[in-house]
């Protein structure tokens, strides 16, 4: 009885073959914008990534668009979405930014500053750090950081979300969405931590990185 008790659980070759053949990724993110055209602009223009379609839907009056930089079958992408009538949204606390990894950060800051974007920070060294980064706002408010790294396959790299409990959050992504913790980094000094989580190292693909930070102490 024991014996068969073992076989029932035991895992079979198929389901442990299974993730040397996963080629899960994040594949977009979506989010709404008060108007379409603007932001396409911004992200073309200024922060270099492409229109890869846009559409319209006027009976359930929206439109939307897909901008990243590549195409959808092997880049992350963003899906903007314009709802008729609607100009601005709340975008709250629970966003953080999005981050995309360049090679020259000081040229793509002065880039986005001419096409009259807002620079929240200026490019230099993180704190207690080495990394070079920035901080530009686009016309609806969202966050990008800008990172400066070597040549990669996927610039949209990251999308950070603030959590409240960051091991429930690890454990979620872990069990059910099938990603893998890549690295942590505590700060206490600053009151927060982080966790990158993705399905492949973080220089090949999209990883989205939980920020368990001061704002818990607000709930």
């Amino acid at each position: 009885m024991a014996e068969s008790a073992a076989a029932a659980v035991a895992p079979s070759a198929e389901l442990l073959e299974f993730p040397k053949k996963d080629k899960r990724r994040m594949l977009h993110a979506v989010y709404r914008v008060g108007d379409l055209d603007r932001t396409i602009q911004f992200y073309t223009e200024g922060l270099g990534m492409k229109l890869l379609r846009k559409r319209d839907i006027p009976d359930e009056k929206y439109s939307n668009a897909f901008l990243g930089f590549g195409p959808e079958d092997s880049h992350f992408v963003v899906e903007l979405t314009y709802n008729y009538g609607v100009t601005s949204y709340d975008i709250g606390t629970g966003f953080g930014h999005f981050a995309i990894a360049t090679e020259d950060v000081y040229k793509l800051v002065e880039n986005v500053r001419a096409k009259g974007g807002s620079v929240t920070r200026e490019p230099g060294p993180v704190k207690g750090g080495k990394s070079v980064i920035a901080f530009v706002k686009d016309p609806d408010g969202y966050m990008f950081e800008l990172i400066q790294r070597g040549p990669t396959p996927e610039p949209l790299c990251q999308v950070m979300l603030r959590v409240g409990d960051l091991d429930r959050a690890i454990k979620f992504y872990e069990k059910a969405l099938g990603m893998k913790v890549l690295r942590t980094i505590d700060r206490p000094e600053y009151k927060y931590t982080l966790a990158m989580m993705g399905y492949a190292d973080e220089d090949k693909t999209t990883v989205l990185v939980d920020n368990e930070d001061f704002l818990k102490e607000l709930q």
